[in-house]
């Protein structure tokens, strides 16, 4: 691992749990607020990927309004505009994963360089980062937003070669999204995928380098950690 210089993390659902707006969810709609966030969810990720096909940009937050719009009228719930704007916030409040600030003082200790490189906007990373108390943790907080097209396209991570000014063989990118670990690892990414819920990996013409349970693994894979191997 001495080639890697710099790490890129995924932002949502790698360092925050996106599900962690299911409590908002519960409060609007009793009953339903698990229900709610997975479609949410699902929908948001499917308004990111057509609308990259379509090449018809729009920000990360109209993106996850549209898909709560949707969310509702598909589960026939009403949806008032502060009920929506209320839920929306939410995703600007998200909760980090456990282990997900010492993960990253500890690489950082490392002397590694840091980044998010999200589909989120500027504005909703740097709330969520902001929010969550991690914004000191990064040297750098990567948006597609230039490049006016989501991730798993490679004009995204792209990007991050850029800002680090490193070439991809020496930035590790980490994410919990197998289409997003696919993507990466078809741009050139050496790829870390974190299965934290033990599921299995796209069937996409690629695998990841490193399958762990947690961000608290990557930095063993600087103590020799064997390729292609989940960690104990």
């Amino acid at each position: 691992m001495n080639h890697i210089k710099a790490i890129a993390f995924d932002l949502y659902g790698t360092l925050f749990d996106v599900h962690s707006v299911i409590d908002q969810c519960e409060k609007r709609f009793p009953g339903r607020g698990r229900e709610v966030s997975t479609v949410w969810r699902q929908k948001q990720l499917e308004y990111t990927w057509l609308r990259s096909l379509m090449n018809r940009y729009v920000t990360f937050e109209q993106a996850t309004e549209d898909a709560l719009r949707y969310t509702c009228k598909h589960l026939r719930l009403d949806l008032d505009e502060p009920a929506c704007n209320t839920l929306c916030d939410a995703y600007l409040r998200l909760q980090s994963f456990p282990e997900v600030p010492a993960a990253l003082r500890e690489l950082r200790a490392r002397g590694l360089k840091l980044a998010v490189l999200s589909n989120g906007s500027p504005h909703s990373i740097g709330a969520v980062v902001g929010n969550g108390g991690l914004r000191d943790e990064f040297d750098h907080l990567i948006s597609v937003d230039p490049v006016r097209i989501f991730k798993p396209h490679d004009q995204a991570y792209a990007l991050a070669e850029r800002v680090f000014g490193l070439a991809r063989g020496s930035i590790l990118f980490v994410s919990s999204n197998a289409w997003d670990a696919t993507g990466a690892r078809y741009f050139g990414f050496p790829t870390c995928w974190i299965n934290r819920g033990g599921g299995t990996f796209d069937e996409m013409g690629q695998a990841p380098d490193w399958e762990l349970r947690g961000l608290d693994e990557v930095a063993r894979l600087f103590d020799g950690a064997e390729r292609n191997a989940p960690l104990a």
